[in-house]
C-alpha cells in the first residue's frame, strides 16, 4: 500500500482535463514537462502559454521532502508561519549527520548520540505538524523518496539540490530551500520562473561495462556545470525506455551537476515493475489508466526539435564507460583516454579509497553490478589494492542485499559497509590517512567531487564513476589500468582480466526489510510540545529578519572579491559544520570560509577597512555589524553551484551583508538570495567585476524606485578618490521586490497567516 494514495488520485483523477487546457492554451502538442507544470498550476486549468525562461509562474507541488541538515532551518522557519499542521504531505530524513568513521552499526550508534538533541527537535516537531519522520539509519532522503513517495506526473520540491532523483519514476521534482519548503507547508503557491526544455534522446541500448551513471556523466561533459540552468532535462527514445528505473533515477539526480532545474524520464513498463516491485501496484494501476498523459506526445519525440530548446542526442549502445573530474563533475573523460588524461596532467595514479553508493549509485542493480567485479576479485585471487567503502542508499536495499548474500561478496575481498546515510558524498567522513593535506586521488560513484568536498583535502583528486568502475580501480589500486581491456597480477603470479560486471534490476525473490524506519506522525498534534534549549549550541529558534530601510544603500564597504568558483560549499561548508544547520550564528562562523579572496589568493583571509589588517571572513564581517556597516559580497560565474543549502543565503544576511554582486548566480543559491530579503545583482557588463578594488566603497543606487527589469547603478569610490560607475541587472518580479521590501518572504507569510 502506498503512502498519501488519496492524493495521487486526486491528482490523476484531474490530469485529463489540465493536459486539454494546457494543450488549447498553447496550441501545441506537449512535452512531458509540460504536462506536469500545467497539471501544477496553482490557478488550476491554464488559461494562457507561459514563456519559457521569462515567466513566473506560481505551481502546487503535491509533496515536500526535507533532510536532517536543511530540515532543521526550514522547520525553525515554518513555526514562525502560524499553521496548525502542514498543508500537503511532508517528510523529514535524517541521512546527513551521521559520520562515516568505522563501520555501519557504531557510527550510526555514535550519531544517535551526538546528534540526540537534534534528531528529539525534528521528531517532536514533525510529531506536532504531521510530518512523517524517516529516524537515522532509514536511508537517504532520494532513495527513501524513490522507493515510496515518488509517482509519475506527480511534482514535489525538496530541500536538497539532489531532490531530482525523482525523475526517475517520472516526477518533476526541484531541489529548494528551506523558505520555498516553508511557503508550500503553509499553503502557499510555490514560484518558479516557466523554464527553458532540454531534450536528450536516447537510442541504441547499455551493454557491458556501460551503466546509466555513464549517461550523465556524458551530458555533463557536454553541457557543463551551468549548461542546465534555467532549465529542465527530458529524456526520450527507446534507449531511455530500456533502462531501469533506479538507472534513470541515477541520470536526474546527478542532473543537478548541469544546473538543470530538474530531469525526467516518461512513464514506461520499468516504471511500473519498479512500482510493483517496491509495493505500490496500486499507483501502477492508476498511472496505467492516465498512461498517455505520462509521458511526451508522439508528435513531440518526432520533432523534438520543434518543441525543446536544446537537443541532445545519445546512442547508447556506442557510449563508453566515463571517468569525471577531478575538482569538477563535467570534466569528463570515456575509459579509454583517461589513463592518457592522467599521466598528461600529473595527477596522483595510485588510487587510495574507492567509494560506492551514496543518493545517486545505491540501487538494488547498482550493488549486484558492483558485486560481481568484487567476487571475481577473489575467485581470482586478486588482492583489493585501495581501501573500498560501502554505502547502502537505505535500509530496504541494505536489508535485501545482505539477505541475497552481497555484502557479504564486498567483506571477502576487504569492503567495508557504512551507514545508510550520505556520509563521505557530504563531507561525513572521518577519513584514514595518515596525512590529511597530502596530495592524492580517489574515485567515487557519488555526484560531486568538488575541491574538499568528500575530506576536507584541497589536494584530494576526486574522481567520479559508475560503482561497477569504481569497484575495478578499488581492486587495482591504479588510475592508469583500464577495467576493459587490462589484465591485473594475482597472488599468484598470473595475469588475469575481469569478466564484463552482471547485474539484476531488482530483486529475484522480492526487497524485504525487518525495521524500514518509519515514524509517523501523531494524530492530534496540538499537545506536543516542541522545545529547543536557548543555551543549545545546535538549535536556535529564529528572529526576523528586519526589512528594508526604505532608501537606496550607501558606505557599504567590500566583503570580500570571490575568485573563480564559489560554490555553496566554499561559502557554507559541510562535514563539520553540519552540526550547527539549526543554528543560524553559530553556523554563521563558517561564512564564505572556503572562497578564495582576489587579492590575495588566500581563503579565509579578508582586509579590514576599519583596522587595516587581515583576518577571517566571519570575523571580519561581525566587526562590521557592530559598527552597523553594510558590505557586499563580490562574485564570478554561477555563483553559488551546488548545494540547496540555503544557510549560504541565511548567514550573509545574517551578519549584515547587504547585496551579493556576480556574474552570474545558480538557480537555487539566487532564490534563497531573494527569500531572505537579501538583494542578489548581476553585473551588466562581467568586465566590470575587474573594476572593483580591495579598498572600495559601494553605493547601490536605484532601490527607491525598484522594478521588474529595471537596472540598478553600482558606484564605487576608490580609496584614491577615483569612483566608478556602472549598471547591474537583477531577476527580481513584483512579488519578490515585496520580499526584499520586508526583510524576507516569511514576514510576509506571517502577517498573512496572522490576518
Amino acid at each position: 500500500m502506498a503512502f498519501d494514495l488519496d492524493m495521487i488520485k486526486k491528482v490523476y483523477d484531474r490530469y485529463s482535463t489540465r493536459v486539454a487546457a494546457a494543450r488549447k492554451a498553447t496550441g501545441k502538442h506537449l512535452t512531458l514537462t509540460e504536462k506536469i507544470l500545467y497539471a501544477h498550476l496553482s490557478e488550476g486549468d491554464a488559461k494562457k502559454a507561459f514563456g519559457r525562461g521569462v515567466d513566473y509562474v506560481d505551481f502546487a507541488p503535491d509533496r515536500v521532502a526535507m533532510q536532517d541538515a536543511t530540515a532543521q532551518m526550514a522547520l525553525l522557519q515554518f513555526m514562525q508561519a502560524g499553521r496548525p499542521q502542514v498543508a500537503v504531505p511532508s517528510t523529514v530524513h535524517c541521512d546527513h549527520l551521521i559520520q562515516a568513521k568505522v563501520g555501519a552499526d557504531t557510527d550510526l550508534a555514535t550519531a544517535k548520540d551526538v546528534n540526540s538533541e537534534v534528531y528529539d527537535f525534528l521528531a517532536s516537531v514533525s510529531d506536532k505538524y504531521g510530518i512523517g519522520f524517516w529516524k537515522p539509519g532509514a536511508g537517504i532522503i532520494h532513495q527513501v523518496v524513490l522507493e515510496n513517495y515518488a509517482f509519475p506526473g506527480g511534482m514535489m520540491i525538496g530541500t536538497d539540490s539532489h531532490t531530482p532523483n525523482a525523475g526517475g519514476l517520472g516526477m518533476i521534482a526541484i531541489g529548494v530551500g528551506g523558505a520555498d519548503a516553508c511557503d508550500v507547508m503553509a499553503g502557499l503557491p510555490w514560484e518558479l520562473k516557466f523554464p527553458k526544455l532540454i531534450g536528450i534522446k536516447l537510442t541504441g541500448k547499455l551493454s557491458g561495462w556501460t551503466s546509466a551513471k555513464d549517461v550523465i556523466l556524458k551530458v555533463a561533459g557536454i553541457l557543463t556545470v551551468k549548461g542546465g540552468t534555467g532549465a529542465i532535462v527530458e529524456y526520450f527514445g527507446e534507449g531511455a525506455r530500456s533502462l531501469s528505473a533506479t538507472g534513470k533515477g541515477t541520470i536526474c539526480n546527478m542532473g543537478a551537476e548541469i544546473g538543470a532545474t530538474t530531469s525526467i524520464f516518461g512513464y514506461d513498463e520499468k516504471s511500473a515493475a519498479y512500482l510493483k516491485g517496491t509495493k505500490r501496484a496500486d499507483i501502477a494501476e492508476l498511472a496505467d489508466a492516465v498512461a498517455e498523459h505520462l509521458t511526451g506526445d508522439e508528435e513531440v519525440y518526432a520533432n523534438p526539435e520543434q518543441y525543446f530548446d536544446q537537443v541532445i542526442e545519445i546512442n547508447l549502445s556506442e557510449l563508453e564507460p566515463h571517468v569525471n573530474g577531478p575538482f569538477t563533475p563535467d570534466l569528463a573523460w570515456p575509459i579509454s583516454k583517461f589513463a592518457t588524461a592522467v599521466k598528461e596532467n600529473g595527477w596522483p595514479t595510485k588510487l587510495e579509497v574507492g567509494l560506492i553508493g551514496s543518493c545517486t549509485n545505491s540501487s538494488y542493480e547498482d550493488i549486484t553490478r558492483s558485486a560481481s567485479i568484487a567476487k571475481q576479485a577473489t575467485d581470482k585471487h586478486l588482492k583489493t589494492k585501495a581501501e573500498f567503502t560501502i554505502t547502502p542508499g537505505s535500509e530496504l536495499v541494505r536489508y535485501t542485499v545482505e539477505r541475497d548474500g552481497y555484502l557479504g561478496t564486498f567483506e571477502d575481498m576487504g569492503g567495508v559497509v557504512l551507514a545508510n546515510a550520505c556520509g563521505p558524498c557530504i563531507g561525513q567522513w572521518a577519513r584514514h590517512t595518515d596525512d590529511p593535506t597530502r596530495k592524492n586521488s580517489i574515485i567515487t560513484s557519488f555526484n560531486r567531487n568538488f575541491a574538499k568536498r568528500q575530506d576536507g583535502n584541497p589536494n584530494t583528486h576526486a574522481f567520479v564513476a559508475s560503482p561497477e568502475i569504481v569497484t575495478a580501480f578499488a581492486i587495482a589500486g591504479d588510475l592508469t589500468f583500464n577495467p576493459l581491456t587490462d589484465t591485473l597480477t594475482n597472488e599468484r603470479g598470473e595475469q588475469v582480466k575481469f569478466d564484463e560486471p552482471e547485474g539484476i534490476e531488482m530483486p529475484l525473490k522480492g526487497y524485504a526489510v525487518q525495521d524500514a524506519g518509519y515514524q509517523a506522525p501523531a494524530e492530534d498534534g496540538s499537545q506536543v510540545n516542541v522545545i529547543v534549549d536557548p543555551k543549545s549550541s545546535r538549535l536556535q529558534l529564529l528572529e526576523p529578519f528586519a526589512a528594508w530601510e526604505g532608501t537606496d544603500l550607501k558606505g557599504l564597504k567590500l566583503l570580500i572579491k570571490a575568485k573563480g568558483k564559489c560554490t555553496t560549499d566554499h561559502i557554507s561548508m559541510a562535514g563539520p559544520w553540519l552540526k550547527f544547520r539549526g543554528h543560524l550564528d553559530n553556523i554563521s562562523n563558517n561564512m564564505l570560509i572556503g572562497a578564495i579572496n582576489y587579492f590575495n589568493n588566500t581563503a579565509d583571509s579578508v582586509k579590514n577597512e576599519l583596522t587595516g589588517e587581515y583576518g577571517p571572513v566571519p570575523a571580519t564581517q561581525r566587526d562590521y555589524k557592530a559598527h552597523n556597516i553594510g558590505t557586499v559580497v563580490v562574485g564570478d560565474e554561477n555563483y553559488g553551484e551546488g548545494s540547496s543549502r540555503e544557510h549560504a543565503a541565511m548567514e550573509p544576511r545574517h551578519l549584515g551583508v547587504r547585496a551579493i554582486l556576480v556574474k552570474s548566480f545558480a538557480r537555487i543559491h539566487e532564490t534563497n538570495l531573494k527569500k531572505q530579503g537579501m538583494l542578489g545583482i548581476t553585473f551588466a557588463d562581467s568586465n566590470d567585476y575587474d573594476k572593483i578594488q580591495e579598498d572600495d566603497t559601494f553605493d547601490i543606487l536605484g532601490l527607491t524606485t525598484f522594478a521588474p527589469g529595471k537596472q540598478l547603478t553600482v558606484v564605487l569610490h576608490h580609496k584614491d578618490g577615483s569612483t566608478d560607475q556602472f549598471a547591474v541587472n537583477h531577476t527580481y518580479n513584483a512579488q519578490q521586490i515585496e520580499w526584499f521590501k520586508a526583510g524576507g518572504a516569511l514576514n510576509i507569510i506571517r502577517k498573512q497567516m496572522a490576518s
